[in-house]
């Protein structure tokens, strides 16, 4: 699609949105409702297509992408009336006689950009939200994934006019092109070198965005936690899509009297989760291009790999690695790994983890393994990240109860549920004054009026 197509897209979708279509509930829940029976019959092409992508299994590619689709809009079908309903809040005495109430709206014209790692969820999940506030969304799926992205094309075309929903496809050229549009709302996940560009090109329009970016994800291991069951859920957490997930374990920080035995429970789980040759394991995925493979084996150092670090070039597989002895000052401990590589560093004090990691950027994610309810408390109370789990990984962001987003370098604003549903609403507070009485006390000339009486209003 060239400029002057995404151009015409972009004024189709606003004047859609200032016609009023997309604001009557009914709609709103006619449309979501159409989407998951749509996602319904395409479910074997979905999976399909992201085992052509990312080679995930059918288990993996339910669990962690079109079941939570599909539970997110059944959640925003339970609580979607709720959501946009008037709120009346209590009106202060010097505005009587009124009635005072927050009316949920939405932005209007949505561009949603999403990676590819999680190439149908993190389109369609927060497509859900944006529909359910009432706005027209062009979705913007990414190149590197493109056996799902023709596919949620196709899927968007069947359900939705374009000037409703539409999908541009293609790369850098498009991108440029939708950024330099003006959209009401901008959600993106992905880099975050990409997403500076995404608040550069917002800042032009003055348009509010949501980026969903990651950073270096901590996994603190503290002196008294369950070493097997921690070992056996950061394998889980840190491999699971080949480790290309933003909120997976970027590395464990333990404590140096547990880390030997916690290497050993590693190397165990490793092998009863994947087997004796991951490479062959037809469940195990694969990095999603060339490009990525060869960054992530320039971050192996052989000399620090206890488990792991054979690879296939053919099939662009690298084994579940794990890396002992690394310092800060390592290669893999300047970037986000962003795949299935699991250095490990030790602390001394849980004092001097956390000064570390608060010393670093803000991580998307944090997990801490402890028996400890006091330093559990201590550790999510001083350290600032996104989101997170104690005695697990990962599966904070799997509810639409809580909102998942990072702030700082991890990004800002969340989404999922009600703060989904918010996310892609502005909420407009407004004052409904009687007509049957005005208090004379705010207008000119006030040496006639009564202080006293004013401040017994104002009170």
């Amino acid at each position: 699609m060239n400029e002057t197509e995404i151009k015409q897209l972009v004024e189709k979708q606003r004047s859609r949105f200032c016609s009023g279509a997309t604001l009557d509930i009914n709609r709103r829940i006619a449309a979501l409702k159409k989407l998951k029976t749509c996602i319904r019959k395409y479910e074997s092409e979905i999976e399909t297509a992201i085992r052509k992508d990312l080679g995930k299994s059918r288990f993996e590619s339910y669990m962690c992408e079109t079941g939570l689709v599909l539970s997110e809009i059944s959640y925003m079908l339970r609580h979607i009336r709720s959501y946009a309903k008037e709120k009346r809040v209590h009106t202060p005495l010097a505005q009587f006689a009124s009635k005072s109430y927050q009316k949920p709206s939405p932005y209007g014209v949505v561009l949603i950009m999403s990676p590819w790692n999680y190439p149908f969820l993190l389109t369609i999940d927060p497509l859900v939200d944006a529909i359910a506030a009432g706005n027209t969304v062009i979705l913007k799926p990414s190149a590197y994934s493109p056996y799902t992205s023709a596919l949620i094309q196709r899927m968007i075309s069947e359900c939705f006019s374009d000037s409703h929903v539409a999908v541009v496809t293609g790369g850098r050229a498009e991108n440029a092109c939708l950024l330099g549009e003006h959209f009401d709302y901008i959600f993106f996940t992905g880099s975050q070198s990409v997403g500076r560009e995404v608040m550069k090109s917002a800042a032009a329009y003055l348009t509010p965005v949501t980026l969903e970016l990651g950073g270096k994800s901590p996994c603190i291991v503290e002196k008294t936690a369950n070493l097997k069951l921690a070992a056996k859920r950061i394998v889980f957490g840190k491999f699971l899509n080949c480790g290309q997930t933003c909120v997976a374990p970027d590395y464990i920080f333990c404590d140096s009297s547990v880390k030997s035995k916690l290497v050993e429970e590693i190397k165990r789980q490793i092998i009863l989760q994947f087997g004796d040759s991951p490479l062959a394991n037809k469940d195990y995925g694969k990095i999603i291009n060339e490009k990525h493979f060869r960054r992530i084996l320039g971050l192996i150092d052989s000399n620090k790999a206890v488990i792991g670090g054979s690879s296939d070039s053919q099939t662009l597989q690298i084994e579940p690695t794990v890396l002992d002895n690394v310092t800060f000052s390592d290669a893999v401990m300047q970037e986000e790994i962003f795949g299935p590589l699991l250095p490990i560093l030790t602390y001394d004090s849980i004092t001097n983890a956390i000064q570390k990691i608060n010393s670093m950027p803000h991580p998307l994610a944090l997990y801490l393994f402890t028996s400890d309810k006091r330093i559990a408390k201590t550790v999510t109370s001083s350290c600032g990240f996104g989101g997170g789990c104690i005695n697990d990984t990962i599966i904070h962001l799997a509810t639409s109860e809580m909102g998942f987003g990072g702030f700082g370098e991890s990004g800002m604003g969340a989404y999922h549920g009600r703060e989904g549903f918010f996310t892609f609403s502005h909420t407009k507070s407004i004052v409904d004054k009687k007509t049957w009485l005005d208090l004379p006390m705010r207008y000119q000339p006030y040496r006639n009026i009564n202080e006293k009486l004013l401040q017994l209003f104002l009170k």
